[in-house]
């Protein structure tokens, strides 16, 4: 016979599985969207991108996303509202352009992640 302590452990798992699961859903799409991508240098990524922006950002987006992922940030710790949110996004766009500055070369993704840490002073 079951006994009541592995029932509850057994719906326990049951409950949260979906959740796991779709949460490592999510992360291998995130890896799967970056990987292609993970190549560029903060000179290439500008260089491929021939003016379109949008391809810059949506380089940058997915490495941020990646990292912020990678790291376990709620960003919600760091801020609530849109002129926090606001905030942390112009120092991100600072540090991200400093670090680019400093070496034309330096692998992007590498340069979002120290961009992420050191905006969020971690």
């Amino acid at each position: 016979m079951i006994s009541n302590r592995t029932k509850a452990a057994t719906v326990a798992a049951l409950i949260t599985m979906p959740c796991v699961t779709l949460a490592d859903e999510m992360a291998e799409q995130m890896v799967q969207d970056a990987l292609p991508v993970m190549y560029h240098t903060c000179a290439s990524v500008i260089e491929e991108a021939d003016g379109d922006e949008t391809y810059v950002l949506a380089v940058v987006e997915k490495m941020t996303a990646l990292s912020i992922y990678n790291r376990q940030i709620n960003i919600e710790d760091h801020a609530s509202t849109e002129a926090e949110k606001a905030t942390l996004r112009t120092a991100f766009l600072a540090a991200l352009s400093q670090g680019c500055s400093e070496d034309k070369n330096a692998l992007l993704g590498g340069v979002v992640d120290s961009a992420v840490k050191s905006t969020l002073g971690l």
